[in-house]
């Protein structure tokens, strides 16, 4: 046995404990703190990568601002003449361009409900008194779309954006449509367009500059059952339209096709009801009213001159008609089985000629009150009502 242990096979001179292993050689200090170094390391890098993530990401949106508000400066002093101005859709456009410092004219054919329109811009507005003039016209005739652009160009010298926004929504079946209803329905959506559009195109020409943005619908892109008529007058507005961009493009006048789905203005108080009127305005009322499914004025408003300012050929205003009007050109066949569905369930024909949304309002769902109220009484679709 080893004198220094008590393990029979331990070999002389072994110290006691080593059991026979060699000794551990040292690790140098440098070595033992190598995990912590790069864990610290492993951080540091991590929280300067995070931070030079972040910087870029605000130096991008930055960036982006800077381009937007620089074509937003573009507005300003340009003079934007909007047809069907002095309510809803066009009364909201009229109030972003002048936020944008724009000069607005404002044109329907009722002159009272443009001096309450003209009333209501300025209030919601900090635009100057004379950055706004109303101009009367029924625009289905060309003699007064002529005069329109005259009475424009002697106000402010010149017509840098046209917008063609004026039309009516008649609703109901088929069986109660007639001959001349589809012609006050291509009068106002169609042929208004026409006329305002060669009415401005020769100084536009001249000066090879301006921009025209025709207000279609979704219902140019889908012929949507009981709106016939005004499918019928919206799909020739969008043909209209398109031709228009290619034959123009190349000229130095920009058109900017828009296709809207559903928007909360109120406009179902003043939209035509046949048949069954007061079930026709139920459904299209709920529809026009209710969040999710009709955009609101002032967000269709902003995406349209966004849509201008990006030199935009086409927009549509939601997501949803989005989808629907490209799902149409890819599927039609589908399209028109869900069209052919949904007219399934709605009302049957009636015996009333077209009224007014306000004077159809015996069934109306306590939701279309409450929801539809205020963007009515803000976008002037409430008739004589007050405008404050």
């Amino acid at each position: 046995m080893c004198a220094e242990s008590r393990f029979p096979d331990c070999p002389p001179g072994l110290p006691i404990g080593s059991h026979g292993r060699e000794p551990r050689p040292a690790i140098p200090r440098f070595l033992a703190r190598a995990p912590f170094v790069l864990a610290r390391t492993t951080i540091i890098g991590g929280v300067a990568l995070a931070g030079a993530a972040l910087l870029g990401a605000a130096t991008a949106a930055a960036v982006v601002a800077g381009k937007r508000k620089t074509r937003a400066s573009r507005m300003r002093g340009q003079t934007i003449l909007i047809t069907g101005s002095s309510r809803g859709l066009g009364l909201a456009m009229a109030e972003e361009f002048l936020r944008l410092g724009a000069r607005v004219v404002l044109t329907a054919r009722d002159g009272e409900e443009l001096e309450r329109a003209r009333h209501l811009l300025l209030k919601h507005t900090a635009a100057d008194s004379g950055a706004v003039i109303t101009v009367p016209a029924d625009l289905t005739k060309q003699e007064e779309a002529e005069y329109l652009v005259h009475r424009a160009i002697e106000a402010y010298g010149r017509i840098d954006v046209l917008v063609n926004n004026a039309g009516i929504i008649t609703v109901g079946p088929i069986e109660n449509q007639h001959v001349e209803d589809f012609r006050s329905v291509m009068d106002a959506n169609f042929f208004s367009q026409v006329h305002c559009a060669l009415a401005v195109l020769p100084r536009m020409l001249a000066r090879h500059a301006g921009a025209i943005v025709n207000i279609t619908s979704i219902g140019g892109k889908i012929a949507v059952p009981h709106l016939l008529s005004y499918s019928a007058s919206k799909f020739a507005a969008v043909g209209f339209s398109e031709g228009l961009h290619a034959e123009l493009r190349g000229k130095g006048v920009h058109v900017l096709t828009v296709c809207p789905g559903l928007m909360r203005t109120g406009s179902h108080l003043n939209a035509l009801f046949a048949g069954d009127a007061a079930s026709e305005y139920r459904w299209f009322s709920l529809g026009a009213t209710t969040p999710g499914v009709a955009a609101s004025a002032g967000q269709a408003a902003r995406r349209i001159v966004r849509g201008l300012l990006n030199r935009e050929t086409e927009l549509f205003i939601t997501p949803q008609a989005a989808l629907a009007g490209r799902f149409a050109q890819v599927a039609p066949e589908v399209t028109a089985l869900a069209m052919s569905l949904m007219n399934r369930i709605l009302p049957e024909p009636g015996a009333q000629r077209p009224i007014a949304g306000s004077q159809a309002r015996d069934r109306e769902p306590a939701s279309v009150r409450v929801l539809g109220r205020g963007p009515a009484r803000r976008y002037n679709e409430m008739g004589d009502a007050p405008a404050h």
